[in-house]
């Protein structure tokens, strides 16, 4: 089973981490959380999930990971402000290894300029963000790339975005 490294902190839209996680646990998958440091409480924007932080970015290390996972809402803006979470992120796309980011998810993929030539969506209002940083957007509830990176745009694409996820990580 995967090990999936979550990148997080408050503001996150909660259910586009309290589905995915479960969607992922319930197949066997370990999800981890991490944000700053291990320990911290961090609240989704709509105040429903309350999520303890597992590890700490400092304690933690691309390779000890089979996959990551970039929940949507505010969180991923506020993750991208600092390079140790850019730098995480990328070394994921670098190493080919599958990438799963819904919603604002995809903003710390741009900061870490992974997205060029790849097929890619995201909110609308980061659709010019990902096209400037070279990614060809799909309005589409889910796209697949490479066998590498899924994206959705919504909470409603949650469904469609845990099939293929789940399905990237079965291959």
């Amino acid at each position: 089973m995967a090990r999936i490294a979550t990148l997080l902190t408050d503001m996150f839209e909660d259910s586009e981490y309290t589905e995915p996680a479960k969607a992922y646990q319930d197949v066997g998958h370990e999800v981890v959380t991490i944000e700053k440091e291990a320990g911290n409480e961090v609240t989704g924007k709509q105040g429903v999930a309350t999520v303890k932080i597992d590890k700490g970015i400092d304690d933690v290390k691309p390779e000890d990971f089979d996959a990551l996972f970039i929940p949507g809402g505010f969180s991923p803006d506020l993750l991208r402000g600092d390079d140790r979470f850019v730098q995480f992120a990328k070394a994921f796309m670098d190493a080919k290894k599958p990438v799963f980011a819904i919603c604002h998810g995809p903003q710390l993929l741009i900061t870490a300029k992974t997205l060029e030539g790849r097929d890619a969506t995201g909110y609308k209002s980061i659709k010019v963000d990902m096209e400037y940083a070279g990614a060809k957007y799909a309005d589409q509830e889910v796209v697949v790339c490479q066998k590498q990176l899924v994206t959705s745009r919504t909470p409603d694409d949650i469904p469609a975005f845990n099939r293929e996820s789940l399905k990237l990580l079965e291959s």
